[in-house]
C-alpha cells in the first residue's frame, strides 16, 4: 500500500475524535433516546408547559416532534405574571437584574448539563429561560402550599386539570432545569440556606404523582447532589436498603447465568401461590414470598401513571448503572406477573391494583409495554431470591401435577366432561368388578 495513503488517512482519522461533540461528564439531563421514546412518545413530551430548552419550540425538526407548540403558549403568560408577582411582592419592589445576575453565576455550569442544546439558543435567551422557568416553578410550589390552606384567587389553582397537568409535565426526562438553578432563585426569593424547606414544598407538591408508598418518611436529600426534579422524585421513592424482594439480603445473579422469570398471576395461582395485600409498613417495591404467599402493596394505576414510570425508567437507564433501578425492577416483575386482564383482575380482586383507569385490558396493556421497554434483568436484580423462591414453590410434584390437571382439564369444557365420564367409567368398573368378587364369594359358601 502507498506510504503517502496510510499517512493521509491516519492524519484524517486522528482528526475525527476531535470533531465529535459527545456529552460530557457533567451532563445530566438528555433527550430520551429513540428505543424508549418509540414505545409511547406522549410519555415524554409536556402538556401544558415548557421548561427548558428542549420542548420551547415543539414545532422543531431536531426534537423528532411534528406536534406545534400551540397548547404550550398558555403558560408562558403564566410565566410572567408569576414573575411579576415575586417583584411586586417585595417591600421595597425587587429588581429582576438580581435574579438575572445570580443565575449568571452559574450560566456556564447550566450549560454543561445539557446534553443537546439547541444551537441557535443565544446566551440572552438561555439566561431569560432559566429566570423564567425557574422563578415560575419556585413560585408554583410556594403558592401550592397556600391554595392547600384556602387561598384559591390564582387561575391555575381555579382547574383542577392544570395542577394533575403541571405535576405531570415538571417531572419529565426532558423537562427540567439544573436543580442548583432552582436553588439560587430560592435563595433569592426567600432566605439564603433554607433548601430543606424548597424540597419539602416539592415534596407536598409532587407526592399525589406516586403509584404507591415509597421510602416514609421522605429522606433528607442533599440539594447540591440533586440533578433535576425529576432525580428529586426518584431520591424521595427510594426504597430503604434492606427492601430487596422476599426480605432476605440483597441478591447477586451469577454472572453468566440466567435468570429465570416467574409466570403470570393466573398460573401462578395454579400451582397454589396466594396473593395478598399489605395495606401498612413497607414500601411498593418490598414484594414478599414466603410459604406459598406473595404479599404486594397496594398499586394505583391512573391517567398520570404510564407517563410517570416510564420517565423514571429512563432516568435510570441513564443513571443508574445497574445498582440503583428499582422502578425498572418492579416494571419487569410487575410485567411477569401481569399478562392479561384475567392477571389484572386477580390482583385487583385482592387489593393489590387499584384500577383507576377502569379497563382491565388497558392496565395489561400499559404494564407489557413499560416491560417491552426495558433490558433484561441485571445482576443487581431487586427479586433474584424472590424469583428463585417461586420457583423452588412452583416445582413441587404436587403443585406441577395440580396447574397440570387445571391447565388440560378444568380450564377446558370439553375435556373436563371427557375426564369426567372416564372418571365415571372407571369407578362403575371398579364397583362392577367388586359385586361380581362379592357375589362369587356369597356362592361358594
Amino acid at each position: 500500500m502507498d506510504p503517502d495513503s496510510i499517512t493521509d488517512a491516519s492524519n484524517v482519522i486522528n482528526k475525527k475524535p476531535k470533531e465529535v461533540s459527545g456529552a460530557q461528564p457533567e451532563c445530566t439531563i438528555y433527550r430520551v433516546h429513540r428505543h424508549l421514546r418509540n414505545v409511547n412518545p406522549k410519555a415524554y413530551e409536556p402538556e401544558v408547559i415548557a421548561i427548558g430548552p428542549y420542548h420551547r419550540h415543539n414545532n422543531n425538526s431536531n426534537n423528532n416532534n411534528n406536534n406545534n407548540s400551540e397548547h404550550l403558549k398558555m403558560m408562558e403568560g403564566h410565566k410572567l405574571r408569576y414573575l411579576r408577582q415575586l417583584l411586586v411582592t417585595k417591600d421595597p419592589p425587587d429588581d429582576v437584574g438580581r435574579y438575572v445576575a445570580a443565575v449568571s453565576r452559574v450560566e456556564a455550569e447550566a450549560r454543561r448539563c445539557y446534553a443537546d442544546l439547541p444551537e441557535t439558543l443565544t446566551q440572552t435567551e438561555f439566561l431569560q429561560m432559566l429566570v423564567l422557568d425557574g422563578c415560575f416553578i419556585v413560585q408554583l410550589v410556594r403558592k401550592f402550599e397556600t391554595v392547600m390552606q384556602g387561598e384559591r384567587n390564582d387561575p391555575i389553582f381555579q382547574m383542577n386539570w392544570i395542577i394533575n397537568s403541571l405535576q405531570r409535565d415538571l417531572m419529565l426526562f426532558e423537562n427540567q432545569l439544573p436543580f442548583f438553578v432552582l436553588c439560587e432563585l430560592y435563595d433569592l426569593i426567600e432566605a439564603p440556606g433554607q433548601h430543606s424547606r424548597f424540597l419539602c414544598l416539592l415534596f407536598k407538591f409532587f407526592i399525589s404523582l406516586y403509584p404507591g408508598r415509597g421510602s416514609e418518611p421522605m429522606p433528607i436529600v442533599d440539594p447540591r447532589q440533586v440533578k433535576h426534579l425529576l432525580d428529586f422524585l426518584h431520591q424521595s421513592w427510594r426504597p430503604p436498603l434492606q427492601c430487596s424482594g422476599g426480605g432476605s439480603s440483597h441478591h447477586v445473579i451469577t454472572l453468566g447465568t440466567r435468570l429465570r422469570l416467574i409466570s403470570s398471576a393466573t398460573r401462578l395461582q395454579q400451582v397454589r401461590v396466594e396473593f395478598k395485600n399489605r395495606s401498612r409498613g413497607g414500601t411498593l417495591f418490598d414484594v414478599r414470598f414466603e410459604k406459598g404467599v406473595m404479599t404486594m402493596a397496594p398499586l394505583t394505576i391512573g391517567d398520570r401513571t404510564e407517563s410517570f414510570l416510564q420517565n423514571l425508567i429512563a432516568y435510570e437507564q441513564y443513571f443508574g448503572h445497574n445498582q440503583n433501578n428499582f422502578v425498572t425492577d418492579y416494571v419487569k416483575f410487575l410485567d411477569c406477573i401481569v399478562d392479561s386482564s384475567m392477571d389484572v383482575e386477580i390482583l385487583s380482586r385482592k387489593g393489590i391494583i387499584d384500577n383507576w383507569l377502569g379497563d382491565e385490558h388497558k392496565v395489561a396493556e400499559m404494564v407489557n409495554k413499560r416491560g417491552d421497554s426495558v433490558a433484561e434483568p441485571g445482576n443487581n436484580f431487586m427479586y433474584a431470591k424472590m424469583f428463585e423462591d417461586v420457583h423452588k414453590h412452583c416445582s413441587k410434584r404436587w403443585n406441577m401435577w395440580r396447574a397440570i390437571m387445571i391447565s388440560d382439564y378444568f380450564n377446558k369444557p370439553y375435556a373436563f366432561i371427557t375426564l369426567f365420564v372416564a372418571l365415571v367409567g372407571l369407578y362403575l368398573a371398579v364397583m362392577q368388578t367388586v359385586f361380581s368378587i362379592l357375589e362369587y364369594l356369597g356362592g361358594n359358601k
